[in-house]
């Protein structure tokens, strides 16, 4: 009975782990396919169907051709600006706001945090016309402000930063009082050491959001000298279609980078905070 229940227990796991590894396959393939594109030299004329991993004819080519174009420069330069400053701004907003919500005694709080949660729900589509008739009076259009300054507001990092601060006892705010420090002194002394890995994990949601945004920075930056990275590579494939697919799968694969790389670097603090906030998504 004990061994049908282990074999039974066997291949349940085996029938998980390979559905995991066809899952696996699925969410990896198209970015595999995406850069096997970009190191293939004869791509720009043929794009290679059925898909294969592997160049027929591996060349570094169209990444030379990318360089040449110097506005990746730019466009690389301007979606590291607008995405520093928010970044910075939506992190700190988020944790104030997280500490706020968990730690604070004010009048209208959970009311308050529910309107926060609330914003989650509306898209951006719907916030469209407010935000650029806002902007538009105020003579902010094809600046980078209207990219950067609505990004404060971050419903999804507030309500993660309340769930981690849940975490720490109160008893460390309650000391720091005693000894006559302010509320900001506790944040910023007693409570922020202590956010690293929540803080890993707003920096990375935020960097994600940030980087790859799309659709408000189509409306608001019309000139060609400040679009960001997603917006580069939209007009260079509505000029070339798929007659330089080599060259698009180049830009796509150089727009993805910095997101990887700040992953590797963070993934261990991100894992951490999941863990402790108890977030399953």
């Amino acid at each position: 009975m004990i061994e049908d229940h282990k074999k039974k227990q066997k291949l349940v796991q085996i029938i998980l782990f390979l559905l995991l590894i066809i899952v696996a396959f699925i969410v990896v393939a198209p970015f595999v396919w995406m850069v096997s594109i970009s190191f293939d030299r004869m791509a720009n004329i043929q794009v290679p169907f059925p898909p294969t991993f592997i160049p027929d004819l591996f060349s570094i080519f169209n990444y030379e051709l990318v360089f040449e174009n110097g506005r990746i420069f730019s466009a690389y330069l301007n979606s590291a600006f607008v995405t520093f400053c928010s970044v910075v701004l939506q992190v700190l907003a988020a944790l104030l706001g997280g500490y706020a919500f968990s730690k604070g005694t004010f009048k209208g709080k959970k009311l308050l945090f529910i309107i926060v949660l609330a914003t989650m729900m509306i898209p951006i589509e719907a916030r469209l016309i407010p935000l650029y008739s806002m902007f538009n009076a105020a003579g902010l259009l094809n600046t980078f402000w209207p990219v950067i300054l609505p990004s404060i507001l971050y419903g999804f990092g507030v309500f993660l930063a309340k769930q981690f601060f849940d975490q720490i006892p109160d008893s460390l705010r309650e000391a720091a009082q005693i000894d006559g420090a302010s509320e900001f002194r506790t944040f910023f002394q007693v409570y922020a050491p202590l956010a690293g890995p929540i803080t890993a994990t707003l920096v990375i949601l935020s960097f994600m959001g940030n980087w790859n945004e799309f659709v408000w920075p189509l409306v608001v930056l019309n000139s060609e000298r400040l679009h960001t990275i997603p917006l580069f590579l939209a007009s260079f494939s509505l000029e070339n279609g798929t007659s330089l697919a080599g060259m698009t799968m180049a830009l796509a694969t150089m727009s993805v980078l910095p997101i990887i790389i700040l992953f590797v670097f963070l993934q261990r603090y991100i894992i951490q905070s999941i863990a402790l906030s108890g977030l399953k998504e």
